[in-house]
Protein backbone atom coordinates (compact mmCIF):
# COMPACT_ATOMS: atom_id res chain seq x y z
CA UNK A 1 0.00 0.00 0.00
CA UNK A 2 0.89 3.31 -0.51
CA UNK A 3 1.41 6.44 2.32
CA UNK A 4 -2.33 6.63 2.42
CA UNK A 5 -2.61 2.81 3.34
CA UNK A 6 -3.91 3.67 7.28
CA UNK A 7 -5.59 6.76 5.79
CA UNK A 8 -9.53 7.07 7.53
CA UNK A 9 -12.37 9.21 6.10
CA UNK A 10 -15.69 9.75 8.03
CA UNK A 11 -17.51 10.63 4.67
CA UNK A 12 -21.26 11.17 6.39
CA UNK A 13 -20.91 12.30 9.68
CA UNK A 14 -24.53 14.24 9.32
CA UNK A 15 -26.34 14.40 11.90
CA UNK A 16 -22.59 14.91 13.53
CA UNK A 17 -22.12 11.48 16.13
CA UNK A 18 -18.97 10.73 15.28
CA UNK A 19 -16.51 13.61 15.65
CA UNK A 20 -14.78 14.26 18.91
CA UNK A 21 -16.42 10.73 20.38
CA UNK A 22 -14.42 7.89 22.17
CA UNK A 23 -14.22 6.38 18.72
CA UNK A 24 -12.76 9.12 16.96
CA UNK A 25 -9.97 9.43 19.74
CA UNK A 26 -9.31 5.50 19.12
CA UNK A 27 -9.40 6.16 15.16
CA UNK A 28 -6.91 8.81 15.27
CA UNK A 29 -3.72 6.31 16.89
CA UNK A 30 -4.31 4.28 13.57
CA UNK A 31 -3.36 7.24 11.30
CA UNK A 32 -4.83 10.30 9.64
CA UNK A 33 -8.79 11.27 10.01
CA UNK A 34 -10.99 13.49 8.04
CA UNK A 35 -14.58 13.72 9.06
CA UNK A 36 -17.05 15.20 7.27
CA UNK A 37 -20.10 16.91 8.84
CA UNK A 38 -22.08 18.68 6.46
CA UNK A 39 -24.30 17.50 4.55
CA UNK A 40 -23.66 16.46 0.81
CA UNK A 41 -22.33 12.85 0.64
CA UNK A 42 -25.96 11.59 -0.45
CA UNK A 43 -24.50 12.89 -3.56
CA UNK A 44 -22.18 9.98 -5.52
CA UNK A 45 -19.67 12.87 -6.59
CA UNK A 46 -19.50 14.45 -3.14
CA UNK A 47 -19.15 11.57 -1.74
CA UNK A 48 -16.16 10.30 -3.90
CA UNK A 49 -14.41 13.51 -3.47
CA UNK A 50 -14.91 13.25 0.33
CA UNK A 51 -13.23 9.85 -0.01
CA UNK A 52 -10.09 10.94 -2.32
CA UNK A 53 -7.54 8.87 -1.32
CA UNK A 54 -8.58 7.56 1.47
CA UNK A 55 -7.71 3.39 2.63
CA UNK A 56 -10.51 2.95 4.62
CA UNK A 57 -14.48 4.72 4.45
CA UNK A 58 -16.14 4.77 8.18
CA UNK A 59 -19.70 4.73 7.05
CA UNK A 60 -22.04 6.15 9.97
CA UNK A 61 -24.94 7.43 7.24
CA UNK A 62 -27.36 4.66 5.13
CA UNK A 63 -28.02 7.80 2.75
CA UNK A 64 -23.86 7.44 1.68
CA UNK A 65 -24.58 5.25 -1.32
CA UNK A 66 -21.25 3.04 -2.13
CA UNK A 67 -21.58 2.37 -5.67
CA UNK A 68 -19.11 1.01 -8.43
CA UNK A 69 -18.69 4.46 -9.35
CA UNK A 70 -17.91 5.47 -6.25
CA UNK A 71 -15.23 2.58 -6.24
CA UNK A 72 -13.78 3.86 -9.48
CA UNK A 73 -12.98 7.24 -8.57
CA UNK A 74 -11.47 6.25 -5.12
CA UNK A 75 -9.10 3.23 -6.43
CA UNK A 76 -6.82 3.72 -2.90
CA UNK A 77 -10.10 2.46 -0.72
CA UNK A 78 -9.47 -1.08 0.38
CA UNK A 79 -12.03 -1.35 3.48
CA UNK A 80 -15.32 0.41 4.55
CA UNK A 81 -16.73 -0.19 8.21
CA UNK A 82 -20.49 0.55 8.74
CA UNK A 83 -21.96 1.83 11.75
CA UNK A 84 -24.88 -0.60 11.82
CA UNK A 85 -26.06 -3.58 10.36
CA UNK A 86 -27.84 -2.86 7.27
CA UNK A 87 -25.67 -3.07 4.09
CA UNK A 88 -28.15 -2.31 1.03
CA UNK A 89 -26.45 1.36 0.65
CA UNK A 90 -23.58 -0.64 -0.65
CA UNK A 91 -22.60 -2.14 -3.93
CA UNK A 92 -21.34 -5.31 -2.04
CA UNK A 93 -20.95 -7.55 -5.40
CA UNK A 94 -18.71 -3.80 -6.78
CA UNK A 95 -16.71 -3.86 -3.79
CA UNK A 96 -15.66 -7.53 -4.24
CA UNK A 97 -14.51 -7.63 -7.64
CA UNK A 98 -12.69 -4.41 -6.52
CA UNK A 99 -11.20 -6.34 -3.65
CA UNK A 100 -12.37 -3.85 -1.29
CA UNK A 101 -13.50 -5.73 2.46
CA UNK A 102 -16.82 -4.35 4.10
CA UNK A 103 -17.63 -4.88 7.53
CA UNK A 104 -20.45 -4.39 9.56
CA UNK A 105 -21.17 -4.12 13.35
CA UNK A 106 -23.92 -6.56 13.81
CA UNK A 107 -26.09 -7.10 17.04
CA UNK A 108 -24.68 -3.69 18.88
CA UNK A 109 -27.96 -2.67 18.33
CA UNK A 110 -29.85 -5.56 18.55
CA UNK A 111 -31.43 -4.99 22.07
CA UNK A 112 -32.47 -1.33 21.67
CA UNK A 113 -34.14 -1.81 17.84
CA UNK A 114 -35.92 -4.80 19.63
CA UNK A 115 -37.47 -2.76 22.28
CA UNK A 116 -38.37 0.23 19.88
CA UNK A 117 -40.42 -2.55 17.75
CA UNK A 118 -42.33 -4.03 20.84
CA UNK A 119 -42.74 -0.56 21.50
CA UNK A 120 -44.67 0.24 18.52
CA UNK A 121 -46.81 -2.81 18.83
CA UNK A 122 -47.87 -1.59 22.42
CA UNK A 123 -48.33 2.02 20.98
CA UNK A 124 -50.70 0.24 18.17
CA UNK A 125 -52.08 -2.30 20.29
CA UNK A 126 -53.25 0.29 23.22
CA UNK A 127 -53.43 3.30 20.93
CA UNK A 128 -51.51 5.18 22.53
CA UNK A 129 -50.28 8.21 20.17
CA UNK A 130 -54.21 9.14 19.46
CA UNK A 131 -55.66 8.79 22.92
CA UNK A 132 -52.39 11.13 24.10
CA UNK A 133 -53.71 13.51 21.26
CA UNK A 134 -57.45 13.71 21.98
CA UNK A 135 -56.70 13.86 25.54
CA UNK A 136 -55.07 17.16 24.98
CA UNK A 137 -57.57 18.54 23.07
CA UNK A 138 -59.68 17.87 25.86
CA UNK A 139 -61.22 14.88 25.34
CA UNK A 140 -61.67 11.55 27.86
CA UNK A 141 -61.56 8.19 24.64
CA UNK A 142 -62.71 5.58 25.88
CA UNK A 143 -61.23 3.26 22.69
CA UNK A 144 -61.55 -0.61 23.01
CA UNK A 145 -57.83 -1.17 23.05
CA UNK A 146 -55.87 -4.56 22.11
CA UNK A 147 -53.44 -6.43 24.32
CA UNK A 148 -50.24 -8.48 23.63
CA UNK A 149 -50.63 -11.78 26.00
CA UNK A 150 -52.55 -14.36 23.90
CA UNK A 151 -51.61 -12.61 20.26
CA UNK A 152 -49.83 -14.39 17.67
CA UNK A 153 -46.38 -13.12 16.88
CA UNK A 154 -44.56 -13.10 13.70
CA UNK A 155 -41.05 -12.84 13.74
CA UNK A 156 -39.71 -12.27 10.17
CA UNK A 157 -35.69 -12.25 10.57
CA UNK A 158 -34.00 -14.84 12.94
CA UNK A 159 -30.62 -12.21 13.70
CA UNK A 160 -29.90 -10.52 16.86
CA UNK A 161 -32.65 -8.35 16.56
CA UNK A 162 -35.60 -10.75 15.43
CA UNK A 163 -34.05 -13.16 18.35
CA UNK A 164 -34.16 -10.85 21.11
CA UNK A 165 -37.94 -9.56 19.58
CA UNK A 166 -39.08 -12.93 20.09
CA UNK A 167 -37.34 -13.52 23.90
CA UNK A 168 -39.30 -10.17 24.75
CA UNK A 169 -42.91 -11.47 23.24
CA UNK A 170 -42.71 -14.48 25.02
CA UNK A 171 -41.97 -12.32 28.16
CA UNK A 172 -45.57 -10.82 27.21
CA UNK A 173 -47.24 -13.97 26.73
CA UNK A 174 -47.26 -14.05 23.02
CA UNK A 175 -47.20 -17.32 20.64
CA UNK A 176 -44.37 -16.52 18.52
CA UNK A 177 -43.57 -17.84 15.23
CA UNK A 178 -40.11 -17.35 13.37
CA UNK A 179 -39.29 -17.38 9.80
CA UNK A 180 -35.68 -17.22 8.57
CA UNK A 181 -35.18 -16.20 4.50
CA UNK A 182 -32.41 -18.64 4.53
CA UNK A 183 -33.94 -21.86 6.05
CA UNK A 184 -37.66 -21.18 5.48
CA UNK A 185 -40.28 -21.69 2.32
CA UNK A 186 -42.31 -19.42 0.85
CA UNK A 187 -45.18 -21.57 2.29
CA UNK A 188 -44.03 -21.27 5.53
CA UNK A 189 -43.90 -17.61 5.28
CA UNK A 190 -47.60 -17.75 4.14
CA UNK A 191 -48.66 -19.79 7.01
CA UNK A 192 -46.98 -17.08 9.64
CA UNK A 193 -49.20 -14.30 7.58
CA UNK A 194 -52.28 -16.04 8.26
CA UNK A 195 -51.52 -16.97 11.53
CA UNK A 196 -50.54 -13.68 13.04
CA UNK A 197 -51.89 -10.84 15.05
CA UNK A 198 -48.63 -8.71 14.76
CA UNK A 199 -45.91 -9.08 12.02
CA UNK A 200 -42.24 -7.56 12.75
CA UNK A 201 -39.62 -7.27 9.80
CA UNK A 202 -35.80 -7.71 10.87
CA UNK A 203 -34.95 -8.69 7.36
CA UNK A 204 -32.31 -7.34 5.76
CA UNK A 205 -32.81 -5.64 2.55
CA UNK A 206 -31.24 -7.76 -0.32
CA UNK A 207 -32.93 -8.20 -4.25
CA UNK A 208 -34.78 -11.26 -2.76
CA UNK A 209 -36.60 -9.20 0.11
CA UNK A 210 -37.64 -6.11 -1.30
CA UNK A 211 -41.00 -6.05 -1.76
CA UNK A 212 -41.47 -8.43 1.01
CA UNK A 213 -45.05 -7.63 2.37
CA UNK A 214 -47.18 -6.49 -0.83
CA UNK A 215 -50.26 -7.04 -2.03
CA UNK A 216 -50.13 -11.25 -2.03
CA UNK A 217 -48.66 -10.79 1.26
CA UNK A 218 -51.73 -8.36 2.81
CA UNK A 219 -54.27 -10.39 1.95
CA UNK A 220 -53.05 -13.21 4.25
CA UNK A 221 -53.29 -11.36 6.77
CA UNK A 222 -55.88 -11.03 8.96
CA UNK A 223 -57.97 -7.78 8.83
CA UNK A 224 -57.04 -6.69 12.73
CA UNK A 225 -53.49 -7.39 12.39
CA UNK A 226 -50.63 -5.30 12.56
CA UNK A 227 -47.24 -4.52 10.84
CA UNK A 228 -44.15 -3.61 12.61
CA UNK A 229 -41.17 -2.45 9.79
CA UNK A 230 -37.83 -1.59 11.82
CA UNK A 231 -35.69 -3.11 9.32
CA UNK A 232 -35.58 -0.96 6.00
CA UNK A 233 -38.49 0.21 4.20
CA UNK A 234 -38.12 -1.11 0.92
CA UNK A 235 -39.04 -4.80 2.33
CA UNK A 236 -42.31 -3.27 2.05
CA UNK A 237 -44.09 -2.35 -1.18
CA UNK A 238 -45.40 1.42 -0.27
CA UNK A 239 -48.11 1.59 -2.96
CA UNK A 240 -49.74 -1.87 -1.04
CA UNK A 241 -48.71 -0.76 2.26
CA UNK A 242 -50.98 2.47 1.56
CA UNK A 243 -53.95 1.20 0.17
CA UNK A 244 -53.47 -1.87 3.38
CA UNK A 245 -53.72 1.10 5.58
CA UNK A 246 -56.50 3.34 3.95
CA UNK A 247 -58.78 0.44 2.95
CA UNK A 248 -58.59 -1.08 6.58
CA UNK A 249 -57.61 -4.20 4.94
CA UNK A 250 -54.85 -4.39 8.46
CA UNK A 251 -55.43 -2.85 11.60
CA UNK A 252 -52.45 -0.46 11.51
CA UNK A 253 -48.81 0.29 11.43
CA UNK A 254 -45.70 0.61 13.09
CA UNK A 255 -43.27 2.14 10.97
CA UNK A 256 -39.56 3.37 12.02
CA UNK A 257 -38.04 3.04 8.28
CA UNK A 258 -39.30 4.86 5.09
CA UNK A 259 -39.10 4.60 1.45
CA UNK A 260 -38.04 8.41 1.62
CA UNK A 261 -36.04 9.70 4.80
CA UNK A 262 -37.04 11.70 6.15
CA UNK A 263 -40.45 11.68 5.04
CA UNK A 264 -41.90 14.91 2.69
CA UNK A 265 -44.41 17.03 3.75
CA UNK A 266 -47.48 16.03 2.35
CA UNK A 267 -46.76 12.06 2.45
CA UNK A 268 -50.15 10.05 2.70
CA UNK A 269 -48.77 7.94 5.84
CA UNK A 270 -48.78 11.38 7.48
CA UNK A 271 -52.60 11.46 7.26
CA UNK A 272 -53.25 7.91 8.65
CA UNK A 273 -54.96 7.46 11.84
CA UNK A 274 -53.80 3.85 11.56
CA UNK A 275 -50.01 4.35 11.68
CA UNK A 276 -47.55 5.01 14.55
CA UNK A 277 -44.43 6.68 12.95
CA UNK A 278 -40.95 6.73 13.89
CA UNK A 279 -37.92 8.86 12.28
CA UNK A 280 -35.43 5.89 11.83
CA UNK A 281 -34.26 6.28 15.37
CA UNK A 282 -35.01 2.75 16.98
CA UNK A 283 -31.26 2.46 17.69
CA UNK A 284 -30.54 5.77 19.09
CA UNK A 285 -29.53 5.49 22.80
CA UNK A 286 -26.25 6.50 24.01
CA UNK A 287 -25.07 2.99 24.41
CA UNK A 288 -25.80 2.00 20.70
CA UNK A 289 -24.06 5.33 19.97
CA UNK A 290 -20.98 4.48 21.77
CA UNK A 291 -20.43 0.82 21.60
CA UNK A 292 -21.64 0.59 17.71
CA UNK A 293 -18.95 2.96 16.99
CA UNK A 294 -16.35 1.92 19.08
CA UNK A 295 -16.99 -1.42 16.98
CA UNK A 296 -17.09 0.16 13.33
CA UNK A 297 -13.45 1.08 14.61
CA UNK A 298 -12.25 -2.47 16.12
CA UNK A 299 -13.49 -3.54 12.34
CA UNK A 300 -11.02 -0.86 11.19
CA UNK A 301 -8.30 -2.29 13.81
CA UNK A 302 -8.53 -5.77 12.74
CA UNK A 303 -8.44 -5.22 9.39
CA UNK A 304 -5.09 -2.54 9.63
CA UNK A 305 -3.90 -5.76 11.41
CA UNK A 306 -4.30 -8.10 8.53
CA UNK A 307 -7.51 -10.31 10.71
CA UNK A 308 -10.38 -8.57 9.62
CA UNK A 309 -13.85 -9.19 11.42
CA UNK A 310 -17.92 -8.64 10.59
CA UNK A 311 -16.91 -9.30 7.04
CA UNK A 312 -20.12 -8.72 4.97
CA UNK A 313 -20.43 -11.11 1.83
CA UNK A 314 -21.77 -10.21 -1.22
Amino acid sequence: MSSNSNSIVVPDDFPPVFEGSEAHERARALGAVRVHTARGAEDEAELARRIGDAAVAVNIRAYARFTDAVFRACPGLKMISIWGTGTDNVDLAAAARRGITVCSTPGVNAYAVAEHAIALMLALARRIPRIDREMRAGGWPRHLLAQLHGKTLAVFGSGAIGARVAQLARGFGMEVLSWSARNDTAAAKDDCLRRADFVTLHLRLVPETRGFIGSREFALMKPGAFLVNTGRGPLVDRDALLEALAGGRIAGAGLDVFHDEPLKPGDPLLGLENTVLSPHNAGQTPEVRRDGLLAAIENVERFLSGSPINVVRA
